[in-house]
């Protein structure tokens, strides 16, 4: 992550850097002590923005949200991604459990079927590896309500119950049914945190970093992954070995409760519920204390508007402008699914057998690999290039790797070169997505909701996220052996186009805006178009 971060340095002056583990500041000899979360030109325009134009058109205030150094202080480190980075590395330490959830079944599902009596039976063992997604999806469903009356820490540390319990009881099945309850309860808790770790990153992290520091979720991700794989490794010499792996499961549930109980409370949401002291303590901890007031300003002009009470209905999100973000959240991840992510892992370690890496753990490896690199580098480009471009250029390098593909299986002109052909638009496809369409959808779907319905747009749209994951799941090989690969994979390519198209005409840029900022900007429009 410090790659990420721009800093500036003079080689004159000698900063001294006091650290607490949330909090720090920065004394320079060169200029006052001042907080590490330096202040941010906020500023809120929407009603001249409605004067002059109704739409909201981020592109053209680029710029306006920049970190302030004093005039005349010269050059310094600039670490207000500081303060709030345990917080929010804290809470992505879900998106680790989730990633590893993914990759525990891959490679011990086999003595699982064998130990428990379900060998050599496909649908039970795709059950037992898919049924969190249903229980996923009444997470997702669920997170809203909960997130609104409770707050963000308060869920994350309930929320840890059903993932260590899931974990448990599935180390210690002996049946069937014990193991598809405890993969149930696994999936129950995921579908919670895959909503709320955006909604806590986004409202806990700076403007100008929010980006950089919202990627840590896809980051966690990839190392649950690639933990879990690594893992898997005795599988193949110890047939008892998975029920290792998932009581391993259960720690970082453990650690995740514990860290919530050191981590702030989102300062938009004490605010929403009348804890204004406990808000200006936060904002002073991770923001600074220049950031207070103003701040507290915009929070209570938004909550003017949306009203006080902690609880939204699901029938908000019929009206303008939460209907709009609801949409643009879930034909997001509709197209996100359908452009083939998960398609594509699935037939990847096939790909990879056509060159001789005959080891399907080797083979996903190699694409967690790629994925992680891929998100590190989202996480340096995020706050630079904005959530629009990395959307709109993710998705045109995955539909030109789509093409590669199926240019490679349908023109086979030499068999290695098509092997390799395959391999490179497999790697490229997969580095494109963890660049931008995997951690720009999960992030700025928060960022265009209002404070008010954020749980329960976040909510639904990862809903439609699993039911789209399931779907591809359940049809994906049914298609391939029906139609081949290369017209499935050409699909994915149309659907990327589709997608690249989608978010350059409906996406607005959100970098360096606050929350409340595009709020009133997106009701200033709904306002003037009125």
């Amino acid at each position: 992550m410090l790659e990420a971060i721009p800093l500036l340095f003079t080689p004159k002056c000698s900063p001294t850097i006091s650290l607490h583990p949330f909090r720090s500041t920065v004394k320079h000899p060169c200029f006052h002590s001042i907080s590490c979360s330096l202040s941010k030109k906020f500023k809120i325009n929407a009603a001249k923005k409605q004067d002059q134009d109704p739409e909201f058109k981020p592109q053209n205030l680029d710029g306006e949200n920049k970190h302030v150094i004093e005039e005349g202080s010269g050059e310094g480190f600039d670490f207000g991604w500081l303060p709030a980075f345990p917080h929010v590395l804290t809470a992505s330490l879900s998106n680790f459990l989730f990633g590893y959830h993914i990759g525990v079944m891959n490679g011990p599902i086999i003595s699982i079927a064998k130990e428990l009596g379900f060998e050599g039976n496909s649908f039970l063992e795709g059950l037992v590896v898919s049924i969190f997604i249903g229980g996923a999806f009444i997470g997702s469903i669920s997170c809203g309500s909960l997130v609104d009356k409770l707050g963000c820490r308060r869920t994350f540390q309930l929320d840890t119950i059903p993932l260590i319990l899931g974990a448990i009881v599935s180390a210690q099945a002996h049946s069937l049914n014990e193991i598809l309850f405890g993969r149930f309860l696994v999936g129950l808790g995921i579908g919670v945190n895959t909503v709320l770790v955006p909604i806590y990153n986004s409202e806990v992290a700076p403007t100008n970093f929010r980006g950089s520091l919202g990627t840590l979720s896809q980051i966690g991700t990839c190392l649950g992954i690639i933990t879990s794989l690594c893992l898997a490794i005795p599988t193949e010499t110890d047939p008892h070995w998975w029920r290792t792996m998932l009581y391993i499961a259960s720690i970082p549930g453990f650690v995740l409760a514990l860290g919530m109980q050191f981590a702030v409370d989102s300062p938009r949401w004490l605010c929403k519920a009348g804890r204004f002291e406990d808000a200006k303590e936060v904002i002073n901890n991770i923001w600074g204390p220049s950031e207070v007031n103003k701040a507290i300003e915009e929070f209570q002009s938004v909550i003017g508007n949306d009203g006080a009470d902690l609880d939204s209905s699901w029938l908000e999100l019929l009206q303008e402008p939460h209907s709009r973000v609801a949409f643009i959240g879930g034909a997001l991840f509709v197209l996100q699914q359908f452009a083939g992510i998960n398609g594509v892992l699935y037939f990847s370690s096939l790909t990879f057998k056509a060159v001789g890496i005959t080891s399907s753990a080797l083979a996903s490896l190699y694409v967690g690999l790629t994925n992680f690199a891929g998100a590190l580098c989202a996480s340096y480009l995020m706050d630079k290039q904005g959530r629009k471009t990395l959307l709109v250029g993710s998705y045109l390098g995955m539909a030109v790797s789509m093409f590669v593909i199926v240019s490679a299986v349908s023109f086979p002109v030499d068999k290695e070169i098509s092997s390799n052909l395959s391999i490179l638009g497999t790697i490229l496809y997969i580095l494109t997505f963890a660049i931008g369409a995997g951690p720009a959808t999960g992030l700025i779907i928060p960022e265009l909701s209002s404070n008010r319905t954020r749980g329960k747009i976040l909510g639904f749209s990862f809903s439609v996220h699993w039911v789209c994951n399931f779907l591809v799941g359940l049809f994906f090989l049914e298609l391939v052996e029906k139609f081949g690969i290369a017209p499935v994979y050409a699909s994915f390519g149309g659907v990327s186009l589709l997608a690249a198209a989608f978010a350059y005409y409906f996406i607005v840029e959100t970098k360096g805006r606050s929350l409340e900022e595009i709020e009133m900007s997106f009701n200033a429009g709904v306002q003037g178009r009125k």
